[in-house]
């Protein structure tokens, strides 16, 4: 598999530089600016960020700072068309990655068929014993998916990850069209851009149709966080006060009656659906880890039970090993019968031999990452790392190569951020969140777009110096 030579697709200007077509209404806004104004709104959105507290704290950080979040005020355009297309890939694949999780846990018929080696399977901490034979309310296990995509030229997304089990991110989403909105209120009268502000409302339907029989006409949803300390808990906070939930933590739970319920002021109350922000391996002290104090002893003996609806579901987080995602086109057509419509990013799994020799061979111009890895942690970048690093990530290949795959240094898009300079391209990915009920599969137009702030850099994480922007999706 040859190693795709980059080149970079700027998403505003074309190659003699003329403004692409998506960003015409808004460079011409643009340029009708005074740049001191510009310079000025671009500070008030830096206070208006730290006001709301739009914080996230960084694993690994000594000072255990929270951090502000970059946000820059030049938006992501994407074209009514575009994102027609982009749609119908993401629901395609969201389709064929819940009967993936439903299969895995029941018949395992894509093994059968050897369209999936059983390694990936034995003794893959991902995948839950407890899980097997057990199908969760309304068949859905992944109710809130994150697509990580990114873009190489016209019309051209590809699928770099995918967030089956707790992707987050929609709150800096909403924040970002809500800065926007409060800056240039006048630049959205000009420019029809969809609506993404409608998403907790849609997200507190789709969980409350998720509900298991026993719930009411009215299912109680909350939200469960493992505390003030976790990264995204300005997250966890913001959906549950944007939804009308409540926000609990394992220690305001317990059961009673075989059902899970929360403290109130009015005593404990039932709760029908729990959007768990915990991992799975502490969400239940009674059958993962005996230590936990984030979840709540026995949810899994009441969930099995039919009791309560967990979002996502336990073991859904088999989806996001990186050598499963290796084979996403073959699982994408084996569940729907069609050809995958979003390609994935050519990836080598390190397990096998050859794919292992030639990313040794080549580590100084991969990126080389963990299969459980997420956040930009535990991954080599082989073009940016020193001959020291990538002897140092030889070694860890060569002792255990099945936990790595490879893929290509790949020419993501750039896409202006605003500068004391002026305009200047930035490399982006973008991560559309999808929810997933038994009435349909609902996809926000539009996404998280994270942008590497550093000139040159591919590595957009926020916990690793990157920021965030709108992204714009437009009418027709």
């Amino acid at each position: 598999m040859p190693s795709p030579k980059p080149v970079n697709y700027d998403e505003m200007l074309d190659e003699s530089g003329a403004i692409r077509p998506a960003y015409t209404a808004f460079r011409q806004w643009y340029d009708e600016q005074d740049p001191a104004w510009l310079r000025r709104q671009d500070a008030e959105a830096e206070t208006f960020f730290r006001r709301t507290g739009i914080t996230f704290n960084v694993y690994g950080d000594d000072a255990g700072e929270e951090r502000l979040i970059p946000f820059d005020m030049i938006p992501r355009i994407i074209t009514a068309a575009e994102w027609r297309q982009l749609s119908r890939g993401i629901e395609q694949r969201v389709r064929a990655l819940n009967a993936f999780l439903h299969d895995l846990y029941h018949r395992q018929e894509i093994v059968r068929a050897g369209k999936l080696p059983q390694r990936l399977l034995d003794g893959n901490s991902a995948f839950l014993r407890e899980m097997v034979g057990f199908t969760p309310p309304g068949g859905v296990y992944t109710h809130i998916v994150g697509i990580d995509l990114i873009r190489t030229g016209p019309g051209e997304f590809m699928v770099l990850e995918d967030n089956a089990r707790t992707p987050s991110g929609v709150s800096y989403m909403l924040e970002n069209r809500e800065t926007m909105m409060a800056m240039f209120p006048e630049l959205f009268t000009r420019v029809q851009v969809r609506p993404v502000s409608d998403y907790p409302r849609r997200l507190a339907r789709s969980l409350a149709a998720c509900a298991p029989d026993i719930a009411g006409d009215r299912p109680t949803v909350a939200v469960l966080t493992p505390g003030i300390y976790n990264s995204a808990y300005f997250e966890h906070a913001f959906l549950a006060d944007q939804m009308g939930a409540e926000l609990v933590e394992g220690s305001d739970l317990r059961v009673i009656d075989g059902r899970i319920a929360m403290r109130t002021t009015c005593g404990y109350q039932p709760i029908d659906v729990l959007y768990r922000r915990v991992d799975d391996e502490y969400l239940d002290p009674l059958t993962f880890n005996p230590h936990s104090v984030l979840g709540v002893s026995g949810i899994m003996d009441i969930y099995r039970a039919g009791g309560i609806t967990i979002a996502n579901a336990p073991g859904t987080g088999i989806a996001d090993d990186k050598a499963i995602y290796s084979f996403m086109p073959e699982i994408v057509e084996f569940y729907t019968g069609e050809k995958p419509i979003l390609q994935n990013v050519p990836t080598w799994r390190c397990a096998e031999p050859d794919s292992l020799a030639y990313v040794l061979d080549n580590l100084a111009e991969l990126v080389v990452k963990e299969v459980h890895g997420s956040g930009g942690y535990g991954m080599l970048i082989g073009p940016t790392s020193s001959k020291a690093e990538i002897a140092a990530f030889a070694r860890k290949l060569r002792a255990r190569p099945e936990n790595f795959i490879a893929q290509p240094t790949l020419a993501l898009s750039t896409v202006p951020i605003f500068t004391k300079a002026g305009l200047a391209p930035r490399h982006v990915d973008l991560r559309p969140f999808v929810l997933v009920s038994p009435e349909g599969i609902d996809i926000t137009p539009g996404g998280l777009t994270r942008v590497a702030l550093k000139k040159g850099s591919l590595v957009v994480n926020s916990s690793q110096g990157g920021g965030t922007k709108d992204s714009w999706v437009l009418e027709d």
